[in-house]
């Protein structure tokens, strides 16, 4: 990538469009050249004069600048609105006409009310978005415009710009660059009979956030995906793991990994004997006995290496399981435990959202409820910090 990059830089209308004035003025102090693209909703905000001010140049005569080639394509502050049109292919103002014409990567930064995002529509624009490689960065969880506090405030303008940058090649790498990284995810399914199983309601839809989310850091992941009810990333390994067995033997197999995240719901019991052939109905009662599996976290924690960092998830309800949770960085030898309360039906299992406190030996922070993607990056965050500290 050349020293001075093209960037295209779309303001849409809510009043975070003045944070976009920052925005400008960064990339523009690191030698970028910048195209303001201001739709009619954000000049209520800041005058389009404003944005060309700050990006020293004046408004272009040419009627067509936002087809011209660019390096990025970014989007600062993001709607609901245009995120819609985003997703749906619409080109109706200049914005979205240079979004459809624009073959670089594109980066947008939401912001809108908390009720706006989280609604299943809104959901469902930002994975088309997704799944079209566009790189979301935020929202994030504070004071909102309104005075309500929640999901729904644009990412600061340093942390835009840090992620352009990035996406320039400017920017020093992740580091997770280069590591290697094992996720679990899923639920293990432990065979009665041939057709029969003792198993839970995990769809490895955190594991997979978590694994998609090291890829786009860099790392060289391998997936241990238990009977994932959703599909897995492109750009990983992916090793199957139906059993507690497989996934004990397929983890243990590359415990010398930088860093292992545990994400699946492993069975903790398994039946002692499994059928070969389908078990008939009958008006009799079927006793099944069960015995403890191999507690793969405790396993992996016994044999690891002081640089890896190893990270497990713990499903239990309420405060008393955030208790026992606490317990797991010593019992299982881990340096991060995520927390996710199973007894609310809003997160978790069955949900595209979770909420979590991640517990480590320097303290406790929750992560407010988000989508899983959201959540798999405030976890990746605390692991390259842990990281961090190791190499220190």
């Amino acid at each position: 990538m050349c020293a001075v990059a093209r960037i295209v830089l779309g303001i849409t209308g809510g009043i975070a469009a003045y944070k976009a004035c920052e925005v400008v003025r960064l990339l523009v102090r690191g030698g970028h050249d910048v195209l303001p693209l201001p739709t009619r909703g954000a000049e209520r905000f800041v005058s389009a004069e404003t944005f060309f001010a700050l990006a020293r140049r004046e408004r272009p005569a040419d009627p067509y600048p936002h087809l011209q080639r660019a390096d990025l394509l970014l989007i600062a502050p993001l709607t609901a609105h245009t995120a819609a049109r985003l997703a749906h292919g619409l080109a109706d103002d200049v914005l979205t006409e240079a979004a459809l014409a624009h073959r670089g990567p594109l980066l947008v930064a939401p912001a809108m009310n908390s009720a706006m995002w989280e609604h299943p529509a809104t959901r469902a624009n930002f994975e088309t978005l997704r799944a079209r490689s566009v790189e979301i960065i935020g929202p994030s969880a504070g004071e909102l415009a309104e005075g309500e506090v929640g999901w729904g405030r644009m990412a600061e303008p340093a942390a835009i710009v840090e992620r352009a940058l990035a996406l320039l090649g400017e920017q020093a790498p992740s580091t997770l660059a280069g590591r290697r990284v094992v996720v679990t995810a899923g639920g293990t399914r432990e065979p009665l009979d041939a057709v029969r199983y003792v198993g839970n309601r995990s769809s490895g839809r955190m594991g997979v956030a978590l694994a998609d989310g090291a890829r786009r850091r860099g790392a060289a992941v391998t997936l241990l995906a238990a009977n994932l009810g959703v599909p897995a990333p492109a750009g990983v390994e992916v090793v199957q793991t139906p059993t507690a067995a497989d996934l004990e033997r397929e983890a243990m197999a590359r415990r010398d990994a930088d860093v292992i995240v545990m994400a699946a719901a492993v069975a903790d019991y398994r039946p002692a004997a499994a059928g070969d052939g389908k078990r008939a109905k009958s008006a009799e009662p079927w006793h099944v006995e069960l015995v403890p599996t191999v507690d793969v976290a405790r396993a992996l924690g016994s044999a690891r290496d002081p640089s890896q960092v190893l990270v497990a998830f713990g499903a239990e309800q309420g405060p008393d399981g955030l208790v026992r949770k606490r317990a797991m960085l010593d019992d299982k030898n881990v340096d991060l435990v995520v927390y996710n309360d199973v007894g609310r039906f809003d997160i978790g299992f069955d949900s595209d959202d979770n909420e979590v406190t991640l517990v480590s030996r320097d303290g406790e922070r929750l992560v407010p409820k988000a989508p899983k993607p959201a959540v798999a990056e405030a976890v990746l965050d605390e692991v390259e910090r842990l990281l961090a500290q190791r190499r220190r």
